[in-house]
């Protein structure tokens, strides 16, 4: 297992392109899997649920940066302000404004990206794209949030149909980039993974999210398959 993870690493990095970062989706995957793939070189690791996130945090080095990839519940919201490195999933008002009043509490700003649903899919998180001025515009405003791109995770399709919702993505990504601000910024369009980051690359992505193509074909008994 340990040198399946590591010669699959090497795989992925022989596609990744320059200036692009490789976070491994470490979900379900036990802390000593997450390490071999950290004795490779790997410091970015994709955590879908808050509590698995706090849980092997303390079993790998402190030098780990750790992205909650998954959609993230208001209640939750003080157990991962200053423990994340970056929310990928800000997609509605009223987790922003939960970030913001626990950040404050904490006298700390969250990094953050805004995820979009843009293939306003019924049984995806992120807000969709009608709604997304509305949020930027919230954020815009928030002293203790610092938006630094944004998420996507796409429908399910052919590669010519998973190009066209990235082009979609990056020209949204364009536009945003536009109106910047102090605590608005786009540096980080997140979309790509284990079956589509090559693609992804292609149309502009500057992080991809690659949990089955390092660790192996994850145990459905241990997890959804969001985000890998």
């Amino acid at each position: 297992m340990e040198q399946d993870i590591i010669e699959n690493i090497g795989r992925v990095r022989a596609c990744l392109r320059e200036g692009v970062t490789l976070v491994a989706v470490s979900k379900t995957r036990t802390a000593q899997e997450a390490k071999t793939a950290y004795d490779t070189g790997i410091r970015d690791f994709g955590e879908n649920r808050v509590q698995e996130m706090l849980e092997k945090k303390p079993m790998l080095p402190d030098d780990v940066r750790w992205h909650l990839i998954g959609s993230l519940q208001t209640n939750k919201v003080r157990k991962v302000v200053g423990e994340a490195y970056l929310i990928h999933s800000l997609d509605r008002p009223e987790l922003a404004l939960a970030i913001e009043k626990e950040s404050a509490k904490k006298d700390m700003v969250t990094d953050c990206l805004i995820e979009i649903n843009i293939g306003c899919e019924e049984s995806k998180s992120g807000v969709l794209p009608e709604g997304l001025d509305d949020l930027a515009e919230l954020a815009r405003s928030l002293a203790h949030i610092r938006i630094r791109g944004l998420m996507a995770i796409i429908p399910r399709g052919t590669t010519e149909e998973n190009r066209e919702y990235f082009r979609r993505m990056k020209q949204t990504f364009d536009d945003l980039k536009r109106k910047e601000s102090e605590n608005f910024r786009m540096e980080i369009l997140s979309m790509g993974m284990t079956n589509d980051y090559v693609t992804a690359m292609e149309e502009g992505s500057t992080l991809v999210r690659v949990g089955e193509g390092i660790f192996g074909e994850r145990d459905k008994n241990r997890g959804g398959n969001k985000n890998g």
